[in-house]
Order: C-alpha cells, then structure tokens, then sequence
C-alpha cells in the first residue's frame, strides 16, 4: 500500500503522549473488575469452601445424594471463584513484549474453564442419581434441610457480594449467577427434604438432585456460549456490527470504510479495528478522538485503532469483506 494509507489513530487510556497516539479511560474501555471484588471472591471462596466440607459429610450421613450433588456442585463454584479471581489479578498486569495486549484474555479463559468444569461435574452427579432409582438409599430428610437452609444463607450471601459488577464482567457474572442458583437450589434440597421426611419418598432425592443439575446446566449454557464466541473474537453479545459500520460510515470526511473488526480483549474490555476512507486528508486527532469517544458511549468501545487511507484510487489489501 502507498504512503497514503499509512495513518493510524488509537484510543485506549487517559494520557496523550503525542503523534497519533491518545489513551482515554472510559465506560467500557479498560475498567477491570472493581478492587473491592477481590474481597468478594476472597469470601465466596472461604464460604463455600466450608460449606462444602459440611454438606459432604451430612450428605455421606444421611446418604443424601441431593445434598452431595449440591455439595459437588459447590465445589465447583469454589475452584471456579479461585481461577476468576486469579484471571481478574492478571488482568491488572501491565502489557510485556510478549503479551503487548497484557493478561485480560485470562478472563476468558477462566470463565471457559469454569463453564466446562461445571458441566463434566453435574454430568458424574446426574450419573449417580440415576443410580439411586434402582438402588435407593434411607434420606435424613432433617439433616437435609438443615444443612441446605445454611446453603440459602451463604450463598445468597456472596451472590449479593457480586451484584453489582454482573453486567459488566462475564467473570463477575458467572460468579453471581452460580451463587444465585445455588441459593435456589437449596430451597429445592429444603423442600425435598421436608416432604421426604413426611412421607418417607427415597425416590424424591435423586429426582430432586436430577432437576437441580438440570437447573443449573440451563443457568451454565449461557456462560458457556459467551466464553466460547470471546475466545473465538467473535462481536462481543449486545453490539451490533451493522450500526457500528453505519455509525463510523456516517462520520464527516468518511466516504468508506472496510477491515471493520470488533472484539473481547478480556470479560471487559472491546476492541475495534478499521480502515476509513478520507480523501480529504487526515482530519486530525480531535477529530479522531470525538470518533473515538462516541464508540466508547454508544458501544462500550474502549481500544480503537482507526486507520485513514487518503487516496480513493489505492485499492486497500484488506478491502474485500471477505478478506481477514
């Protein structure tokens, strides 16, 4: 390509350290999971973790296997609060010549991991209670209820700790929902429990740890889906394309534009790439940096890369839609 199209604007923190590049902080840019959530994971983590050891040893003692599904379950939850919390502290690293986008991608990682590991542990426990049709086992329906009333408590507990910060963290959210659903899972183990030791139906045990793994794979598939398209760079869930083309397309000067990219750095930071089409020259960074301000308020946008190309006749490598 000729000189013409060799002029590139970015846009990803606060600070102008001249030429054509800029930084500005804002929504949707680099905004890592808020401190304070360390101390949340650090909880839910402690919590949990004792809530496991109780529920696997009034499960093994009352030979509930609700009470273990929700135990391993659980345990789940406590391994994937240890990786999110370890993805969000990466995240904060500073980028390395090596890794020059930092660790954010992490996050990502970390919420896949967390998805898959769930799903392969519900699987093993829906085994075993299919199991306990043919081969039921006496229930402590009040052991049961007691120790999953505790379940109610902790875990609605540490879903309210993340809150606040699930719509704007896939990790974070994963972390809300699991604590969520755990929080209504226990009152599914109450209930069963309740009407097991009424009525003395061992049949209801495993039923009930069925519909939870149930619950909580439907609660999962969303998780995983997400994981999976950021890990694939695919547009981040919520953004439209199209209007980010006709935004960008409809901006004074821009008579084009093509190798339009968008994707997830991290659980919450976008990128974008493109090529604009300016025959009238470079319009300068403020121009560039109101561009660049309007993605980060309309779209979340946080790290824009926009190359201006000046000379309409200079067929651009990357022009066709369907090149990459």
């Amino acid at each position: 390509m000729s000189n013409a199209h060799d002029h590139a604007w970015h846009d990803h923190g606060g600070h102008d350290h001249g030429g054509h590049e800029h930084h500005a902080h804002g929504p949707g840019g680099h905004s890592h999971a808020p401190a304070n959530f360390g101390r949340a994971f650090l909880i839910g983590i402690a919590l949990n973790a004792a809530f496991v050891v109780a529920e696997v040893v009034f499960g093994l003692a009352g030979h509930s296997v609700a009470l273990l599904a929700d135990a391993g379950h659980n345990l789940s939850d406590v391994l994937g609060l240890v990786v999110a919390w370890a993805a969000t502290v990466l995240a904060k690293r500073a980028p390395t010549a090596r890794f020059t986008y930092g660790l954010g991608g992490s996050s990502i990682l970390a919420a896949l991991f967390n998805a898959v590991f769930l799903l392969v542990v519900i699987g093993g426990l829906t085994w075993e209670a299919i199991g306990r049709f043919s081969h039921p086992e006496p229930v402590a329906g009040k052991t049961v209820m007691i120790v999953a009333a505790c379940g109610i408590v902790i875990n609605g507990l540490c879903a309210w700790l993340f809150a606040s910060g699930r719509k704007g963290d896939l990790n974070v959210r994963g972390a809300f929902t699991h604590m969520a659903a755990d929080a209504l899972v226990s009152v599914g183990v109450v209930v069963a429990g309740f009407v097991i030791l009424m009525t003395g139906w061992l049949w209801l045990d495993p039923v009930v740890s069925i519909v939870i793994n149930a619950v909580i794979v439907i609660g999962t598939w969303s998780l995983l889906r997400d994981s999976v398209s950021m890990s694939m760079n695919a547009v981040p869930p919520g953004l439209d394309l199209k209007k980010i083309d006709a935004f960008l397309g409809s901006r004074p000067g821009i008579v084009a534009i093509h190798d339009l990219h968008v994707w997830s750095m991290s659980t919450t930071d976008v990128a974008l790439t493109v090529h604009a089409v300016m025959p009238g020259g470079h319009p300068g960074d403020p121009y560039l940096g109101d561009v660049c301000r309007s993605l980060r308020e309309k779209f979340g946008i946080g790290h824009a890369t926009i190359q201006i190309e000046i000379d309409e006749t200079t067929v651009c490598a990357l022009a066709p839609a369907g090149v990459v």
